[in-house]
């Protein structure tokens, strides 16, 4: 696995092969086999995290390095019932795509302890330092105003994350995973914000270690091949019984809808204005990372980040499942959702879906 301990999304696939027990090496993205052999099988685009088989196969992204294994060993990490199988893939599209802000602010605005430790990761990463202050000096310059990340934003960003680790920290104190005894598709998407940036840069682990040790305790679980829940009493690897969304579940997900439900609603208006100017680009083209500009408000505060077209890739699972749910089976996940404030999102979509070939999102 080509990845870095720093990387947001390798935190995701490692998380992954270790709970499913696939041995691994990871290493850099610096080695010339990789620029040569593996970089050209991944489309062309340096991305972590990518896996390259010992038959010489290339999954680049951590979604389709998931997607692989789980339809390998029959969905092992997926819950069958309709609303823990529409809450583990939100949860995944949070992960991926909701919790960015927070992740990528502790990162780059903290003190000198939290720069340096980052700095030597990139110089480690790039084996270039010329490369790897260019790259940090993109993502300061560019990549966090992109993301709404700026001066009058910081207070808003931290309160909601603050008060988002009190609501992770009511649930973990009662459940060692998100859905019960056994992580599902849902704990590995969050867990790559939550490890890569949240839980291991200094300045950010030490704020979740004492504010919310139940969530780092999680973030430890989650990087351990054993269930590793002996505090819970609990043996069986299972999810919870009759279909049960925990309520400290609900009261996080209806914080998160605040700033996650407005931002898709903006960013799904800013790719379909571009689709519609658009709408010659062949099928097969990649889609780009992101797409124009969305703006929306939290706590009274405006905030205008980009509009990612994955955030829909991703979108689009939740809102396939439950189409092809039973009537039944749907009320129930509209009255999940509505307490949730998260309804909106089984029909927020973008005018043209998202596929993958040569190992990248391709407009359809």
């Amino acid at each position: 696995m080509y990845g870095a301990p720093i990387s947001l999304y390798t935190g995701r696939a490692r998380s992954y092969l270790i709970k499913s027990r696939i041995p691994y090496r990871e290493e850099p993205l610096v080695a010339p086999h990789y620029y040569n052999d593996v970089l050209p099988k991944a489309g062309g685009r340096r991305g972590m995290p990518t896996l390259e088989f010992p038959d010489g196969r290339v999954i680049r992204d951590s979604v389709a390095i998931v997607d692989h294994f789980e339809q390998l060993n029959g969905h092992e990490y997926a819950p069958d019932t309709p609303r823990q199988s529409i809450v583990s893939l939100l949860l995944d599209v949070i992960g991926a795509e909701g919790m960015l802000r927070p992740a990528m602010h502790y990162r780059w605005n903290q003190d000198e302890f939290n720069t340096a430790f980052v700095v030597w990761h990139f110089h480690r990463m790039f084996e270039n330092p010329e490369l790897a202050e260019e790259r940090m000096a993109h993502l300061g310059a560019f990549a966090n105003p992109a993301m709404g990340i700026l001066p009058e934003t910081y207070e808003v960003i931290e309160r909601s994350y603050g008060e988002l680790l009190i609501k992770m920290q009511a649930h973990f104190s009662e459940h060692p995973y998100f859905l019960g005894s056994k992580p599902c598709i849902g704990d590995f998407g969050m867990i790559a914000p939550m490890f890569g940036h949240l839980g291991r840069d200094p300045t950010p682990l030490a704020l979740m270690q004492r504010h919310a040790f139940r969530v780092f305790r999680w973030v430890e679980r989650m990087n351990r091949a054993e269930p590793d829940m002996g505090e819970f009493g609990l043996s069986d690897e299972v999810y919870l019984p009759d279909d049960v969304v925990p309520g400290t579940l609900v009261d996080m997900l209806k914080h998160i809808a605040r700033d996650f439900v407005p931002e898709t609603r903006a960013a799904a208006t800013a790719i379909n204005a571009w689709l519609e100017e658009n709408a010659q680009v062949p099928p097969g083209t990649p889609a780009e990372r992101a797409l124009g500009m969305g703006g929306f408000e939290l706590e009274g505060v405006s905030i205008e980040t980009i509009a990612q077209p994955f955030r829909f890739y991703l979108l689009k699972r939740v809102q396939t499942a439950y189409e092809g749910m039973s009537e039944v089976q749907r009320a129930s996940v509209r009255d999940l959702l509505t307490s949730c404030d998260m309804l909106d999102l089984l029909t927020l979509k973008i005018d043209r879906d998202i596929g993958r070939a040569n190992n990248l999102e391709v407009w359809l």
